[in-house]
Parts: structure tokens; C-alpha cells; sequence
């Protein structure tokens, strides 16, 4: 399998869950401005959306959009435990975290990353993000992931949001539950792998 990625970028998701699920894949990065790959090829004509992520399976079949990227993967290593089994309720409740984690979320985000974008504009949406992780920690209370004891796609999903806090002038010591949250998760080995990798973090000397 390939996966399409852009170092930091919401594709860092599905990066993290293929290597908790212990599934090899060919990382191909993205130059999401200029829309080429790293070998020069036009990404548009691999994807029509011109974003990331996209995973092509080994037979040429193409699939987007993170959340149902992470979920085929998760179901690819069933015991790994990175989504509930399909049909159960919980399998629902993952579904809703996703679904809460890519619109009420990660989408606010993006203007924030806009240079043509007013300063007073921006403080609006830090304000609309900062009520959703309000939300977040109330769900969370003690838990150590958002659906229990297990680590799973969603969690990789936020962890993943929440590490462009550090970009976009939102400071997680606000949300001490939500700083540890994040610490927590970049501890664990596959995550850490992913992130350097991607040159996100650098090897200990």
C-alpha cells in the first residue's frame, strides 16, 4: 500500500494507524502547494481532491478522506483493538468522535494557517476551537484515550489536530487534561516512529 502524506498534516493520522496496526506502507510525500509528489509526478491526477490523505491499496483502488482511511486500516489488524468491531455501538461512538474530530475541529484550524487571513478573523476561530476542546475534556475526565483504555484511529486522529495548537497561537496549557493527553500519545513507540519519519522529531543523539 501507498499512503499520500504531507509532514504534520492531517495524513499524519493515518500514518500513526498503520503503524500501530503493524501494516507496512510505502509513505509518498506531497508538496500540497505545489501539487506534486516527491518524485514530480502531478498529484492532481492522482487526486482529484488535491489534498491528503489518499491510500492506494496494492491493486490500484484509491481511497480518501482520513476517517475512513484509519477505519480500513484498523479493520485490516482486527487484534491490534484500534477500532471497535463493525456493527457494535461502540463502533458508533468511535464513528461519532471522528466525525466530531473532522468538522468541528480539524476544519477550524484551517484558516488559521491562512496568511491572507485577518488577525480578528483568526481570534474568532480560536475561540470557536477553544469551546470544541473545552467539550474534549469534559469527555475525557480520566480516562487515558478518548474511548477508554484502548488507543484507537480516533485518538490518532486527534492527536494529531491538537499538535497544530503549537502553530496557530492556542496554548494546550490551558487544558492541562488535554496537554497530558497529547504527551501521552507521543510517547507510544509507533507514534514516535511516525513522527520521525515525517521529521517532526528528531532522533535522541
Amino acid at each position: 500500500m501507498k499512503l499520500y502524506y504531507s509532514p504534520g498534516a492531517c495524513s499524519l493520522s493515518p500514518h500513526i494507524v498503520a503503524r500501530e496496526a503493524g501494516l507496512p506502507v510505502h509513505l509518498v510525500k506531497v508538496d500540497l502547494k505545489g501539487k506534486t509528489t516527491v518524485t514530480g509526478d502531478d498529484y492532481h491526477a492522482i487526486s482529484g481532491k488535491g489534498y491528503v490523505p489518499l491510500l492506494e491499496l496494492d491493486d490500484g483502488t484509491r481511497l480518501t478522506e482520513g476517517p475512513a482511511i484509519v477505519q480500513y486500516l484498523a479493520d485490516r489488524t482486527p487484534s491490534r483493538k484500534l477500532a471497535p468491531a463493525n456493527g457494535s455501538f461502540e463502533r458508533y461512538q468511535l464513528q461519532e468522535w471522528l466525525n466530531f474530530i473532522t468538522s468541528e475541529l480539524h476544519k477550524q484550524f484551517s484558516p488559521l494557517f491562512d496568511p491572507s487571513m485577518p488577525e480578528e478573523v483568526k481570534a474568532k476561530f480560536r475561540t470557536r476551537i477553544a469551546g470544541r476542546l473545552d467539550w474534549i475534556v469534559r469527555q475525557i475526565g480520566d480516562r487515558p484515550y478518548l474511548m477508554g483504555q484502548e488507543f484507537t484511529v480516533a485518538d490518532a486522529y486527534l492527536f494529531t489536530v491538537l499538535n497544530w495548537t503549537q502553530y496557530t497561537g492556542i496554548d494546550l496549557a490551558r487544558w492541562p487534561v488535554l496537554a497530558a493527553y497529547v504527551a501521552r500519545v507521543a510517547a507510544r513507540p509507533q507514534v514516535q516512529a511516525a513522527l520521525m519519519e515525517e521529521g517532526l522529531l528528531k532522533k535522541a543523539a
